[in-house]
């Protein structure tokens, strides 16, 4: 038996691997366009910036180390150039020699990726995406041979932050373009206020709403108005599937542009199988189709299909989207859908906002984060999770993954036995805690409000009390808000006027006790969610949203 796969890296090398393991017999071939064809793709930003000083540590494996250990027949700067499905042939071009062959095989794997959304330069100004070693070495040699070198990088997502981020410790002058509001969009907008924070404190100009519109004797207009004059551009406006190759070959694609498979990964031509970028996924929480580029899909789905082959039955589970990245000091992660997301599609969603400490706060070092919960009313289900912060947001953000994987309700946190010591976390870890809150608004125990639902609060008639200390209120108040601090609430009940009530204090929790002395005294009390941390960094995305109006 035969098995031809097209493209390494993630998803064609584990499935190389994996089937030779399976299957000691089988001629393997991969046949892979490039110089390389196992390379860390996700440390390559970290090689741009210094972090990762050795080139070679970003190679993993070589042709040769791959026929040694795995007798596995690896050709690089190969190119296939068609399928025919009916025949079980693949045409290969050795880029070296020029020649062509016809290549038999029983079983084929597309594994040929994605690639840049916007392939096209700029007259006059480097320009490269950050997605092979290739790219690595232009910008870095672009880099070295400037005294002051300043780069545009197009796009906030994940790759273009970790670009910024490794090009500043470079010492690179860099401006941020983003096409819509927000970076990181896969985030709600009051959850990315401080990685944009973070940016514009390490000497970023963050220019948002605005993507290039003209490029003129070396200076790039932005359609906000701006201009600037980059010494290069990286481009991280994003990937499309690669799928002409598919396509030629009669490959049905889905409704993404991706290529279509079932769980096993097999496409729609017999004998032709599908892993990694191009292909599509299947969304956890919808059941439809989805693109969804992670390396660890990447892998795990290469090794599945090397499995389904060599004749187990091994099927794919459903991508639930979970990804984190850093920015400088600031990390942020999510799984799952955001909440503009649902509200875009219809969902029913409860929100919640904590802002605990990443372990507890007598021990050094404790740092604030910012985690928001996605819930299902209906069900308690989890629909998604967003956390950002420092040490312990990757923790936290994979609990909730496996919850959600594993069926755990948004309550059933709660009851989650963690690992306690003082420098990992609390006794009431902050998974516990969200599961705590999601159990109180399940059961009706308290009731609560989001930061975007206070202004028509107030104007039907509801009174805000901020009940955090007078210090607190005198560094900082919603406007408005009447000051009565929660120890001193149930001697001033009097002082609060008829109709509903709005109690809030820093980030929730004195709100709660706040909610339930007024419940429990017959009054119509909600709780601001997250309390006034959220309310700002939500005060902030409508203040950017009155400016760009």
């Amino acid at each position: 038996m035969r098995t031809i796969i097209v493209g390494g890296v993630a998803g064609g090398m584990s499935a190389a691997t994996r089937l030779r393991r399976l299957d000691e017999e089988r001629e393997i071939v991969v046949f892979e366009r490039g110089p390389y064809v196992s390379y860390a793709n996700c440390g390559l930003p970290y090689f741009v910036g210094g972090v990762i000083r050795d080139r070679d540590a970003l190679l993993l494996q070589t042709p040769q180390s791959l026929a040694a250990r795995f007798r596995l027949d690896v050709r690089t700067g190969h190119e296939v150039l068609g399928i025919d499905a009916a025949a079980r042939t693949a045409t290969v071009l050795d880029a070296a020699t020029g020649e062509t062959s016809i290549e038999g095989y029983d079983e084929l794997i597309l594994a040929v990726g994605a690639s840049a959304r916007e392939a096209a330069g700029h007259p006059g100004i480097p320009t490269h995406t950050l997605r092979t070693v290739e790219d690595v070495d232009a910008i870095g040699a672009l880099v070295g041979a400037a005294e002051d070198a300043s780069a545009l990088v197009v796009g906030g997502g994940f790759i273009g932050l970790e670009a910024v981020e490794n090009l500043v410790r470079r010492g690179v002058r860099v401006t941020l373009a983003q096409r819509g509001p927000h970076i990181l969009t896969p985030l709600d907008a009051e959850m990315v206020v401080p990685l944009e924070e973070e940016l514009r404190r390490h000497g970023v100009d963050l220019r948002t709403s605005a993507s290039i519109a003209a490029v003129e004797d070396g200076v790039v207009v932005l359609d906000d108005g701006g201009a600037v004059r980059p010494d290069f551009i990286v481009d991280a406006s994003g990937v499309v599937p690669s799928v002409d190759l598919a396509r030629s070959a009669g490959v049905r694609l889905g409704p993404t542009g991706g290529i279509a498979v079932d769980a096993r990964n097999r496409t729609s031509e017999p004998h032709i199988y599908a892993v990694g970028d191009g292909v599509e996924k299947v969304d956890a929480l919808s059941g439809d189709e989805a693109l969804v580029t992670m390396a660890g899909l990447a892998n795990r789905h290469g090794r599945s299909v090397a499995d389904v082959i060599a004749g187990r039955d091994e099927r794919n589970t459903p991508a639930l989207g979970t990804a984190i990245v850093r920015v400088f000091d600031t990390v942020a992660a999510k799984v799952g859908w955001s909440e503009r997301r649902l509200a875009a599609a219809g969902r029913e969603h409860r929100v919640i906002h904590t802002h605990p400490s990443s372990h507890a706060t007598y021990y050094p070092g404790a740092r604030p984060m910012s985690m928001k919960l996605l819930v299902d009313p209906a069900t308690d289900a989890i629909l998604g999770a967003q956390i950002v912060g420092g040490d312990g947001v990757d923790k936290r953000i994979d609990v909730i993954a496996v919850a959600m994987a594993g069926g755990i309700t948004a309550s059933g946190l709660a009851r989650l036995e963690l690992a306690y010591a003082p420098q990992f976390g609390s006794a009431k870890d902050a998974v516990n805690q969200l599961g705590y809150v999601a159990d109180n608004l399940r059961t009706g125990t308290t009731r609560a409000i989001q930061w975007h639902e206070l202004d028509d609060a107030l104007a039907a008639g509801a009174t805000l009390v901020d009940v955090r200390t007078p210090g607190e209120y005198a560094a900082g108040a919603i406007p408005g808000a009447v000051n009565i601090a929660v120890d001193e609430l149930r001697s001033r009940l009097a002082e609060l006027p008829a109709g509903p009530v709005v109690v809030h204090c820093q980030v929730g929790q004195r709100g709660h006790t706040a909610a339930r002395i007024l419940s429990q005294h017959g009054r119509d009390a909600v709780n601001l969610d997250g309390g006034y941390r959220t309310w700002a960094a939500g005060a902030s995305v409508r203040r950017e949203a009155l400016v760009g109006a």
